[in-house]
């Protein structure tokens, strides 16, 4: 009798099992990127969510769709060789259309809504998106366009808790391959994304961790961290770790494609390639405690750190980074007072920043590396350590006598100072930085002073090294207290 029951306990688990997961093909779902499958995706979403939850199983096929709606308890498990193919929207049919948010006017109109795109979900809890097959947003518009029907985002996810996006490739994703805003306690591992706009936007979150991705992504950020205030209170991004990632700049398609061309050198800011890691632009709100590690970046910009709308930037540290053609400044710190915030709100923090072990090849050397604040307003305890950068050279002794603007609510960029008067660091309203063991090398002759420093207070060099040219001043101080200076080299 025992065996018996046993053998019928095993056969009711198997058929748990098996019935935990829906096949979309059992819901009406074609496959054959011909006819719309997102109604049989969704229905079969519904099915497994009024039974508890379960695995949407997408087999072999291009799954041509529109908006998918995600419940809680959802896996949505494209597997190999399925594509999920976002359709073009016509005259009668589209994306769910984008919900209001009164809260429109403090951050752009793709970061404030979540509805217009290819998967989303609000509110929900314990969902993934997984499995060796593509999402691909051929019918996302990378503008940020108000038009019913019109989607921009491939995944959209708002106030969830407990998500985990893994293994899928991710191509042509409109304006963002993910927007993430809320989202507590996510893992992102081995994405492969390579798209138009940004990559991972991780906006308000906390808890999260992004690591084993490869993100392409010419024409915006491939992993940006932001702090909107687009649920309409702040809330700061929090506690997260980013490692073993490679992002890079080249042409669209072209890293999934193995072919890493790169015919398509400008962003629509009219910059250079993007591509990078950074935290803000949107910084309403904060970002604590937050580390970066063991990463690539490849034809693309440099790492970024900017709170300009009020948050406080504080408690960062990256590490163990390497970087090769780096089209704007390797190191970019920027506290700024554009103040795109409820009124009121005051110029925030930035705050015990330590970037080490940081290897740079081939980097532009029109604006150096930057740590500027705006008067009044001062980027705090700063390290610098074990840093080597070679940067292209070139620069003129006409462009050491230059004096960069403040441009204190300017969109952060490196080029809002135009031409930075050094050749390895420029460095103003800041206090207590320390840079050790910098090595600064440069493939053509370089006529600005390697250090530039303003309003500067505290200021040391532990075994800085630089070669600079001859007759050309090695450092520039003005108001400059507490600069210290031991076991450096700065020569011919």
């Amino acid at each position: 009798m025992k065996r018996i029951f046993f053998i019928i306990v095993l056969v009711a688990a198997i058929g748990q099992t098996f019935a935990a997961t829906y096949n979309v093909k059992d819901y009406g779902a074609k496959g054959d990127g011909k006819q719309i499958d997102s109604d049989a995706i969704n229905k079969a979403i519904e099915t497994a969510s009024a039974n508890g939850g379960g695995t949407i199983f997408l087999p072999a096929g291009t799954y041509l769709s529109y908006s998918i709606r995600m419940k809680d308890n959802i896996t949505l498990h494209l597997d190999a060789g399925s594509v999920l193919l976002a359709a073009y929207p016509v005259e009668d049919r589209g994306y769910d259309i984008a919900e209001e948010n009164e809260h429109n006017k403090f951050q752009d109109f793709g970061h404030s809504h979540w509805q217009n795109s290819l998967i989303w979900g609000i509110g929900l809890s314990d969902i993934s998106i997984e499995g060796r097959g593509r999402i691909d947003g051929r019918g996302l518009t990378r503008e940020e366009s108000r038009l019913p029907g019109v989607g921009n985002k491939a995944i959209s996810l708002k106030l969830c808790k407990n998500v985990t996006i893994k293994d899928v490739q991710m191509v042509n994703c409109g304006h963002f391959a993910l927007l993430a805003t809320g989202v507590d306690n996510m893992t992102i591992n081995n994405v492969w994304v390579d798209t138009n706009r940004d990559g991972f936007d991780i906006d308000c979150c906390r808890n999260v961790r992004i690591s084993d991705c490869s993100i392409n992504s010419p024409w915006d950020d491939a992993i940006v961290l932001k702090s909107s205030f687009a649920l309409g209170f702040f809330r700061d991004t929090e506690n997260i770790t980013i490692t073993n990632c490679y992002v890079s700049g080249y042409d669209k398609g072209s890293v999934l494609g193995g072919t890493f061309e790169r015919k398509e050198p400008q962003a629509p800011d009219h910059g250079y390639v993007t591509g990078r890691i950074k935290m803000g632009t949107e910084s309403s709100g904060g970002f604590k405690n937050i580390s970066i590690s063991n990463s690539v970046f490849e034809n693309c910009r440099g790492l970024a750190l900017e709170s300009v709308d009020g948050g406080s930037l504080e408690d960062i540290v990256i590490s163990n980074i390497t970087m090769r053609d780096i089209v704007n400044a390797p190191i970019f710190l920027r506290l700024g007072s554009r103040l795109r915030s409820p009124k009121g709100t005051p110029v925030g923090k930035m705050a015990r920043i330590t970037i080490s072990n940081l290897n740079v090849y081939n980097a532009d050397s029109r604006y150096a590396s930057i740590i500027s604040g705006i008067p009044d307003n001062y980027i705090e305890d700063v390290v610098l350590d074990n840093i080597r950068i070679v940067y292209k050279g070139g620069g003129t002794k006409e462009d050491a006598l230059l004096t960069p603007p403040e441009n204190e609510a300017v969109y952060p960029e490196p080029w809002m100072f135009g031409t930075i008067p050094a050749s390895g660091f420029f460095i103003r309203h800041a206090r207590n930085v320390e840079l050790n063991n910098i090595q600064l090398s440069f493939m053509a002759p370089d006529y600005r002073p390697s250090l530039w420093l303003d309003d500067v207070d505290g200021c040391r060099l532990l075994n800085y090294r630089a070669k600079i040219q001859t007759g050309v001043e090695p450092y520039i101080q003005s108001n400059v207290t507490g600069f210290e200076m031991n076991m450096s080299n700065i020569s011919e």
